[in-house]
Formats: structure tokens, C-alpha cells, sequence
């Protein structure tokens, strides 16, 4: 017996009503977590104290009602290090690099932009932007998940039977210069230069290294090539994750000045600039507005505490690192709810104090004074830059706690600090 067109009708709009109520209640709730025994495992949840997630409160939803989450909540803690290049994240990612329960990656969108714009500069394209922020999220997913495979994608030339010698940076990472990754150095190895892991480790072979992050109770990815945490949204509320962000920042003064010694050829004209004290007329702004831009826009969401970033972010100036490692990176490890152990200290000494040694003078290295590395731009930059530079980045500059300095002989006074004593204290 066929329908009648007026039960077809009454079928379609009941399909439609409960797939809209569906919807609705999905999206009207807010996204939690349930507790679990152990408090490392509530990646976004509410505490166990919250009544709402009690079993069989009336009006509550009990885990039984989520068992989604409940399967997919992670052990892991997942850490981004959201900076910017020159600001010192190689630093901060060697204070998480060194701890024996973390398997850390330095900058692996390198590849993702290498592969999908391999001629950026400085550019805001929204077409740019739009398919590599994308493709940036999806590989931070997989890295998480200790999905190393996905990564292949982007290596160029593509890995052969998932084995590669062009993983950017790979010395960085000590979990990728020790077993399983590498059997070229022993239990003994603790401070293994990135070069001789390079040379004696050679090829990396990511089932190994897949195995090596999946040994390891954390993982830390740090990120020079998203602009703004409002980026990561999707990422950071994605309930199969636990992040947590730690926005590194610095005095664009300082970043500019490490930028024009660094890379030399793209800041060819600022060297200009600062050597004849004209400013050339083709000079690139955008190699300096679009740090103050990024800045201003990140912090200004961060430090605004959306319900997205509740517990999940940490805001961190260089010159406060640079002036109390110890201390600082305490508070970071509080932050992340982890234990800072003895190798993390020792580093700390060890890298924090000035050397002779060549590896201190490499422009990627991390030995060095660090409180007098931080201000060290005012002895490099002219007067006329460093004005040039207070008047595009004044905003970000007085929201971050910078001092504008008003005369040459402020400039090249070390005695008289440009960092305001400024507390930011984490939104938990």
C-alpha cells in the first residue's frame, strides 16, 4: 500500500523537527567534560566538585550520558607554545624539551608552509590564510595523537618507507635523538647536541618516532606560523585533546633587531635604514606591523578569559623569562600541573649563563646571558628605528608593559630598564 503525499509530508517534517532538536541541544549546552579519578584527565571538564556531573543528579547530566567523552579523554597533556620568530621560543621549548616525560617538536608547520606557500612573506592573504591555517590545525591534531605519518604528507621529497633525513630540526627534539628514534647515543647522552644527532642519528625513521611519542606521558608542539590563539579555537575545544597554550611574547623592538642580524637578506633594507639613517622609500612594513598586529590581537583575546581558554592559558613575556629562568619556568610548570625534575634545572643553569663556546654564537642556539640577551636590542638598533618602530607598535607595547624611550641617551642607558614590573597571572 503506498503513502499518501500528506504522510510523506508528516514524515519529512517529523525527521526534520527531531534533527533540529537534536542540534539544538548539542549546541544550546555548554562542552564538558566528566570527571575522572585522576585530575591530569580533565583536559576541559569542571571539577569533580561540580554538582552537574554527579551520577544521578536530578537536572545533571552523569557520565553514563557522555560516554563519548568519557572514552576519548586523554591522559596525555597536550602543550603549544604559540610564539613568533626571534622572541625566544627556542628557549621555552627546550625548558619542556628537557623533561624525561615529554615528547617535544620543534616547529613541524614549517612543512606545512613550505609545501602550500613556498614564496610567504609577510603576507594576510585571506585565501593563504584560510588553507594554511587549516591544514596547521589538522597536522597539530595528529601530532598530538602522536600520528607522525600524517607529517609525510608535507616533507619534500616525500619519505620513502616512512623514512627521512629532511624533518625540520629534527636534533631539537631529545626523544628523536634517543631509542627507539636513535640508537646512536646511550642512557648516558643527556645533553646530546642537535648536531651530532643529525649526523650520528641520520635518517628518522617515524614508526620509530611514532613509538618514541607514544612512550613518552605529554606532548609539547612549538608554533612560530599561527598569528593569533583566536587560530586554535577549534583545537583547543577539541574534546579528544587536552591543551593547554603558553603565548610567548617579546618587545617588538627586540624581535625586529634579532630579525635584522638573523635574517639578513629579507631585512636587507632595514640594515640599510639603520647604517645611512634614511628609511628606504620600498622599505617592507608589514615584516614589522605584523608582529604588533598578531600580538595586540592574540593577548587581547587571551587576557579578554573567553570560556574556550578557561585553565588553558599562560601568557609569558621573554624579559621576564630572560631575567628569572628558575622562577619563571616554575610558574609555567604549575601551569601545566607538571613536576619540574632535575634535568630541566640543570639546563637552566647551564644555558642562562653566557658562554665561549661556538654553539652559543649559532643564531638558532639557546646558550647564552639570558637577562642580558633580553634588552640587548638597544645597544643594536638606531634611535630613529626604535621611534619608528614605538609609534606603529604603541598599543602593543603599552598592553604588554614595554617603556618607550624618548632620547638616544634613554636608549643606550642599561641601567634604566624598558620592562615594566607587570604581573599576568594565568587564566585558570
Amino acid at each position: 500500500m503506498q503513502c499518501s503525499w500528506k504522510s510523506v509530508i508528516l514524515l519529512a517534517l517529523a525527521s526534520i523537527a527531531i534533527q533540529y532538536t537534536a542540534i539544538r541541544t548539542l549546541t544550546s549546552k555548554p562542552f564538558q567534560l566528566c570527571p575522572l579519578p585522576n585530575p591530569q584527565n580533565c583536559g576541559l571538564g569542571a571539577q569533580e566538585t561540580d554538582p552537574s556531573f554527579e551520577r544521578g543528579t536530578a537536572g545533571g547530566a552523569g557520565c553514563d550520558d557522555y560516554p563519548y567523552f568519557s572514552i576519548n579523554t586523554t591522559r596525555k597533556l597536550h602543550i603549544l607554545v604559540l610564539a613568533t620568530t626571534r622572541s625566544g621560543s627556542s628557549f621555552v621549548g627546550q625548558l619542556l624539551n628537557q623533561h624525561q616525560e615529554i615528547f617535544y617538536l620543534f616547529e613541524p608547520l614549517y612543512h606545512v608552509y613550505a609545501t602550500l606557500v613556498p614564496r610567504q612573506s609577510h603576507t594576510r592573504n585571506p585565501t593563504d590564510r584560510r588553507v594554511t591555517l587549516g591544514a596547521s590545525r589538522d597536522l597539530l591534531r595528529s601530532l598530538y595523537g602522536c600520528d607522525l605519518y600524517f607529517l609525510e604528507n608535507y616533507i619534500k621529497p616525500t619519505p620513502t618507507n616512512h623514512t627521512t633525513d629532511k624533518l625540520f630540526r629534527r636534533g631539537a627534539s631529545r626523544a628523536l635523538c634517543q631509542k627507539p628514534a636513535c640508537d646512536a647515543f646511550g642512557p648516558g647522552d643527556v645533553n646530546v647536541e642537535e648536531g651530532d644527532c643529525v649526523k650520528k642519528c641520520s635518517t628518522l625513521n617515524m614508526t620509530l618516532a611514532t613509538e618514541a611519542c607514544h612512550e613518552k606521558k605529554h606532548v609539547a608542539i612549538k608554533v612560530v606560523r599561527v598569528p593569533e590563539i583566536g587560530d586554535l579555537r577549534a583545537l583547543v575545544e577539541d574534546p579528544r585533546l587536552n591543551i593547554k597554550v603558553i603565548q610567548l611574547v617579546r618587545d617588538p623592538r627586540g624581535i625586529l633587531s634579532s630579525r635584522i642580524e638573523t635574517f639578513r637578506d629579507p631585512y636587507r633594507l632595514w640594515r640599510i635604514w639603520r647604517a645611512t639613517g634614511r628609511r628606504p622609500y620600498n622599505l617592507d612594513l608589514n615584516q614589522l606591523t605584523v608582529i604588533c598586529e598578531d600580538f595586540f590581537g592574540s593577548v587581547s583575546t587571551g587576557l579578554s578569559h573567553p570560556h574556550w581558554l578557561k585553565g588553558k592559558y599562560m601568557l609569558v613575556r621573554y624579559e621576564d623569562l630572560a631575567r628569572n629562568p628558575l622562577l619563571k619556568t616554575q610558574e609555567i610548570y604549575d601551569f601545566l600541573g607538571l613536576h619540574m625534575d632535575k634535568n630541566v634545572k640543570h639546563w637552566i643553569r647551564a644555558n642562562t649563563r653566557g658562554s665561549n663556546e661556538p654553539s652559543a654564537k649559532h643564531k638558532f642556539g639557546t646558550v647564552r646571558d639570558s637577562a642580558a640577551n633580553a634588552e640587548s636590542w638597544r645597544l643594536k638598533l638606531s634611535y630613529d628605528i626604535v621611534e619608528f618602530t614605538q609609534t606603529m607598535c604603541q598599543k602593543v607595547l603599552k598592553q604588554l608593559g614595554y617603556k618607550a624611550v624618548k632620547s638616544l641617551e634613554e636608549l643606550k642607558n642599561l641601567s634604566f630598564s624598558l620592562v615594566h614590573d607587570k604581573t599576568f597571572v594565568p587564566f585558570l
